[in-house]
């Protein structure tokens, strides 16, 4: 199994950015953490990051040639951009939501997700280790 995660604007600034809310570790510290994670499950990983919109739209278009599952972290997107919504509507790989923080206890404005209604589940809240859940998600529906 091979497994893409993707994070979106301002991810890139994690371990930086409101470490109350989001920790202390950089994105490439949990790049590793979850590389390693994802090695002792016998799963491939990769991963992308970007801040720009169109280019996390066109890294979802190349899904269903080289993955098995998608994670994606959209970051404020999640509020707002119709087009990875319909991105991911376009493809045939199951994708998982995953937010660090507990978006619905936060900003009003972060209470909806227009990406969750096209994905198999949201993971909300629980840290970095929503990433190892849906990990842990793909590998349960697999067997």
């Amino acid at each position: 199994m091979k497994l893409l995660v993707i994070n979106g604007p301002n991810l890139n600034m994690l371990g930086k950015r409101q470490p109350d809310i989001y920790g202390k570790k950089s994105l490439d510290d949990i790049n590793k953490d979850l590389e390693s994670y994802a090695k002792l499950k016998n799963i491939a990983i990769d991963f992308f990051q970007s801040n720009h919109e169109g280019k996390i739209v066109d890294k979802i278009q190349e899904v269903d040639s080289y993955f098995d599952g998608l994670i994606i972290n959209p970051g404020a997107l999640s509020h707002y951009s119709i087009s990875i919504r319909d991105a991911i509507s376009s493809i045939n790989t199951e994708t998982i939501e995953v937010h660090i923080s507990n978006i619905f206890k936060r900003e009003i404005f972060r209470h909806h997700s227009v990406i969750s209604e096209v994905c198999k589940s949201s993971i909300v809240g629980l840290g970095l280790n929503g990433y190892k859940m849906a990990i842990n998600k793909f590998i349960y529906q697999r067997s």
